[in-house]
């Protein structure tokens, strides 16, 4: 069974929203992560980009498939994770600790759209 953190939103298409604040940091889902295998590419929008909810902000390679990214909240992008680029697998080691993008929420409630860890879990198991 996949890794699921409490106090995370999940979304449907497996990325997950950790809230500080304002700010939300974005990645991949353990489930995600598995499912991709061994991730060898991560695409990012820059910083000062704004996403959308629901729009594709990136993707993601892997030895098996590529994967887009969409964004489970709409914000400014205020930082992306400049490790990805020279190593991807990051997200393989742990995908909850290697955060994609960091941005700044335009709406928090937004977040009411999003599972919570329980949810999620029984959203991945069906």
């Amino acid at each position: 069974m996949a890794k699921v953190i409490e106090g995370l939103y999940y979304s449907e298409s497996h990325e997950f929203v950790k809230v500080v604040g304002n700010i939300g940091y974005i990645g991949i889902t353990d489930y995600a992560q598995h499912a991709l295998g061994n991730v060898v590419y991560v695409d990012m929008p820059d910083v000062d980009d704004d996403i959308e909810i629901d729009d594709d902000f990136g993707a993601i390679e892997s030895v098996k498939a590529a994967s887009d990214l969409k964004a489970p909240v709409s914000g400014k992008v205020i930082e992306v994770n400049e490790s990805l680029e020279d190593e991807p697998g990051l997200l393989n080691k742990d995908a909850y600790e290697n955060w994609i993008v960091k941005v700044e929420l335009s709406d928090t409630a937004e977040l009411k759209n999003l599972m919570d860890a329980k949810a999620y879990e029984e959203f991945c198991a069906e």
